[in-house]
């Protein structure tokens, strides 16, 4: 406890790097999908085009000051743009806290922010950008082999088993069930998962992230906001599953494996 008081304003500046870092994913999640430059032009408002300054594109800070709203042309600011900000603050502090400081987690964060990417373009245009997952998979690759503990071999091992068992699914879903399955983004997303964590974190993906979009489906099937045959985005799902999977997947196949062993 008394190192983590220390490291307090280490804590600190992660948190505010990580905001800074969240507002630039928020360019990402707008552009890529509409195939735009995320270097230029600069910041500006989706609505009137206005150039945004600096002081009012300041990380959460900015959002609530103009109270969620463009202030040149008063429209409404999507609270996606916040919500990112935060979580990716958030992300960084917890993979600090977790890891350590070192560059395991650095190159952990930055596959947290390509999560964070991936879950906003799929929940807002059913996109998963290969600009995200195809240089992802080599990065997962590379690092695997000289940074992250699990050495290539695994890193190998874990794109194999995560895009094979997606790879899978979609080509035998039409067969099974008469309707498309796993989309091609699903794929090579869960392809860079396994390249980044291995095969063991890749499979926790799946299962995590199927549990968690069973039972939001059917809870929204249950509440009448969407139709049985309505088309929900897997992609935050396994983004989700991931995540659980990079902090807590050793915990939990630990537990498993102490239930089973009885």
């Amino acid at each position: 406890m008394i190192e983590h008081q220390i490291m307090f304003p280490v804590y600190l500046i992660v948190a505010l790097f990580g905001a800074l870092i969240g507002s630039f994913l928020n360019v990402c999640i707008y552009r890529l999908p509409r195939r735009e430059s995320i270097a230029w032009p600069g910041s500006h408002c989706p609505s009137c085009s206005h150039p945004i300054a600096w002081y009012d594109n300041i990380p959460i800070v900015s959002y609530l000051i103009l109270g969620g709203r463009c202030r040149n042309c008063q429209v409404r600011i999507p609270i996606r743009y916040p919500v990112v900000e935060a979580l990716n603050a958030l992300g960084y502090v917890g993979l600090l806290w977790f890891f350590g400081p070192g560059w395991s987690t650095a190159v952990y964060g930055l596959l947290y922010s390509a999560l964070l990417v991936v879950a906003g373009t799929d929940l807002s245009h059913k996109i998963i950008p290969n600009a995200i997952t195809f240089p992802g998979i080599v990065v997962g690759l590379v690092s695997a082999a000289t940074i992250l503990p699990l050495g290539l071999v695994n890193g190998v091992i874990g794109l194999l088993v995560g895009g094979g068992i997606l790879w899978f699914l979609a080509w035998v879903s039409p067969y099974l069930f008469g309707k498309e399955g796993m989309g091609g983004g699903d794929i090579k997303l869960l392809a860079m998962i396994g390249a980044f964590l291995g095969w063991k974190p890749a499979l926790m993906t799946i299962m995590v992230g199927s549990l968690l979009g069973s039972l939001v489906g059917v809870t929204l099937i249950a509440a009448h906001v969407i139709k049985r045959e309505d088309y929900i985005p897997f992609g935050p799902f396994l983004v989700c599953g991931a995540v659980v999977s990079l902090f807590f997947g050793q915990s939990l196949l630990d537990w498993y494996l102490g239930l089973l062993a009885g």
